[in-house]
């Protein structure tokens, strides 16, 4: 891995200091969105975290399984008396004990789901990763076919000026123009070399972005292709935001573990029962432990715990839930909030690129055939040297102006599906091999389980406190969602 990645540096870093196109993987946009899909550190990590995540459900279920645990131990002591003799004691013991727990009141019910909350939640910021991921990509490509095009476009002024500047000395030879024609001319000239230098390096800045996210310098890429699922109208993409963007439906299960949380905290002031054996027995000499067998008792039995008092400690865990919950309502809102300003700002911007877009290939059109048309005039006497300068100085301006706009309006457009939560790999790419995280879940959620976990997780719900909405917001088609979400079948990785 580390011998690759220092590969990928060196070919970015060719590809940045030479402008030579490196050997590039990914030449078309779904090229590139599928290797920083499998191979994006940030969006790999994630995964990894989320993968983590997986094992809450193992570790809330774990409550309902027996303890099993084993138990030796030898001990020494030896008593020094000044009117009697010394004494020397030795001893030991082996135990094996078994406990199961039967009923907590709900504490582990609801911890199991709060649990798998969590998990859902996580899969939102896995979503969001990898949406803010698939975004950089887009906005890397796009910025390294609008610098290539500006590049080109200074390359062609460079010429154009060049030669501008030998007919002008031509005909300052001749006595047609002044020196000062010629001085302006060879100062444009300057500037265009300027121009060309700064294009060269922000288009190796462009590029150094582009293997940074997609990990492989680019090579020369197609056109940018009509991204899928792109809205035509404000309302319908606020109100698949607010449906399918990762922050809130995030918002809304993280919502979820602490209304299951409260609940949890309000089982804390019922009783707990649970039954216990163990079988062992002790010797009074560490010598005799193979004795051991001859000196054993086998003991089982019930426990109910009833909680009287605990010093308020129950009452500010309520409490605390109570309050934990009431922030996470508070901030589905603000999700919900955020979610409309992203949704509104980029389609604003959309149209606003789209606008400039419209306007920047007319003003191309207007401009190449103005150009041509000083040009022509000046070579008969009715312009100046200077005005097919400007001219053609506005002509270069318009063509950066349109590439930019291109540009603008293709990562506005991706970013308003990112805000939709329709900018995944499975949106933009139909043919990618999808990473689901489903499929971690489903192969370590039953680990350790035993037959009768079932049983016992519905004996822990009997008169447990009830889960109580925070909010009368959708919270029946989030308990639909766990439920769903949780137990359906993925398939492998």
């Amino acid at each position: 891995m580390l011998k690759r990645s220092r590969a990928l540096a060196s070919v970015a870093l060719i590809a940045v200091v030479t402008g030579m196109g490196a050997p590039a993987w990914a030449e078309t946009l779904q090229e590139a969105i599928a290797l920083a899909y499998q191979t994006n550190p940030t969006l790999l990590a994630q995964r990894a975290n989320q993968r983590a995540l997986d094992e809450s459900i193992v570790q809330a279920r774990a409550g309902l399984r027996p303890q099993l645990d084993v138990t030796v131990s030898a001990e020494y002591a030896r008593t020094w008396n000044e009117t009697l003799p010394d004494t020397e004691t030795d001893g030991g013991g082996a135990s094996i004990g078994l406990s199961q727990t039967l009923w907590t009141g709900g504490r582990i019910g609801h911890g199991i789901t709060a649990a798998e909350a969590d998990i859902l939640a996580g899969r939102e910021n896995l979503r969001d990763t990898e949406q803010t991921v698939l975004a950089a990509v887009i906005q890397s490509y796009a910025d390294v076919i609008r610098d290539t095009e500006i590049l080109r476009i200074r390359q062609a002024n460079l010429t154009v000026l060049q030669r501008q500047l030998d007919e002008a000395t031509a005909r300052f030879e001749v006595g047609e123009i002044t020196r000062t024609d010629v001085a302006q001319s060879e100062a444009r000239l300057a500037q265009s070399e300027a121009d060309l230098a700064n294009a060269q390096a922000q288009l190796s800045v462009s590029r150094a972005g582009y293997a940074s996210v997609v990990g492989q310098s680019p090579g020369d890429l197609a056109p940018m292709p009509v991204l899928p699922g792109v809205p035509t109208d404000f309302d319908s993409a606020l109100e698949t935001a607010l449906i399918d963007n990762p922050g809130v439906r995030g918002a809304l299960y993280n919502l979820r573990s602490a209304e299951a949380a409260v609940a949890r905290a309000r089982s804390e002031y019922l009783p707990s029962a649970s039954i216990n054996a163990s079988y062992g027995g002790s010797v009074s000499a560490v010598d005799q432990f193979l004795d051991l067998a001859d000196n054993t008792q086998f003991r089982a039995g019930a426990t109910l715990s009833v909680p009287l008092f605990t010093g308020g400690l129950n009452g500010s865990r309520v409490a605390q839930a109570l309050e934990r919950a009431n922030a996470a309502q508070i901030t589905v809102e603000g999700q919900r909030r955020n979610t409309l300003q992203d949704v509104s700002s980029a389609y604003a911007q959309t149209l606003s690129a789209r606008s400039t877009l419209q306007a920047g290939t007319e003003a191309v059109r207007a401009a190449t055939v103005a150009a041509e048309g000083v040009r022509q005039e000046a070579q008969v006497g009715l312009r100046t040297t200077l005005d097919v300068l400007n001219q053609e100085l506005e002509l270069r301006n318009a063509e950066v102006t349109l590439a930019s706009a291109r540009r603008n309006e293709y990562v506005a457009q991706a970013n308003l599906l990112a805000a939709m939560g329709r900018l995944e790999g499975a949106d933009l790419d139909p043919t990618l091999p999808i990473y689901d995280p489903a499929s971690n879940f489903n192969r370590v959620k039953n680990r350790g389980a035993l037959p009768w976990d079932g049983l016992l997780e519905g004996l822990d719900r009997i008169a447990a406190p009830t889960i109580v909405p925070a909010t009368d917001q959708p919270d029946a088609p989030i308990d639909q969602q766990l439920k769903s979400e949780i137990v359906r079948t993925a398939p492998n990785e």
